[in-house]
């Protein structure tokens, strides 16, 4: 483990190399699992909002979801998760002519219909916060049949994961954060080839 500020990171954020590969794993972070992505209850009315411009491009399934059970599911003390078709599948997941899935929140920021790119644990996966008094814990959750393309790919590229999520790290903490989060990556990956 190692300190930035305020965030208690897993060393394997630093000397991880990662690079997703959507063609190889078909975005299955999205459709795989056994519940939703966590979510801040700041994010709750966006979400609200996000569900309300792009209902009418959801797949039936989803809206079924959402409409029965709503877009978000849970309570302050359990926490707050996007709600899932058949417990997996992330209601905003639509699906290209591949067959990939990806976010119908992230393809209307893309297109400029929306304003927000997608949930900050979306953006951040496969680093996962909790947070814990006044600071965030991060942990790398490496699920092999969700992440093993994405390891292959950044070793492959020379890609680390620090540097792969550089933008939602950035997102949360800020640029000055993450300077110094990178030179403390740089740091731990120089002890490590020693």
């Amino acid at each position: 483990m190692f300190k930035v500020q305020n965030t208690v990171l897993a060393e394997e954020i630093a000397t991880t190399k990662f690079a997703c590969d959507l063609p190889k794993c078909k975005g299955a972070c999205c459709v795989v699992g056994d519940a939703g992505a966590p979510v801040s209850k700041e994010e709750i009315p966006v979400l609200h909002k996000a569900y309300r411009l792009l209902k009418e491009e959801l797949r039936l399934e989803s809206t079924e979801v959402a409409e029965r059970e709503g877009v978000v599911i849970g309570s302050k003390k359990a926490g707050y998760e996007v709600a899932c078709v058949n417990g997996a599948e992330c209601i905003f997941v639509k699906y290209d002519e591949n067959d990939i899935s990806y976010c119908a929140i992230q393809k209307a920021y893309y297109e400029g219909r929306f304003n927000w790119e997608k949930p900050l644990s979306c953006h951040l996966f496969p680093v996962r916060l909790k947070r814990i008094a006044d600071f965030d814990y991060a942990n790398y959750e490496y699920v092999d049949r969700l992440c093993s393309a994405a390891c292959t790919k950044g070793e492959k590229e020379g890609i680390y994961l620090a540097e792969f999520l550089k933008k939602p790290l950035i997102r949360r903490y800020g640029k000055e954060w993450y300077n110094e989060f990178l030179a403390a990556c740089n740091y731990i990956r120089e002890q490590e080839e020693k």
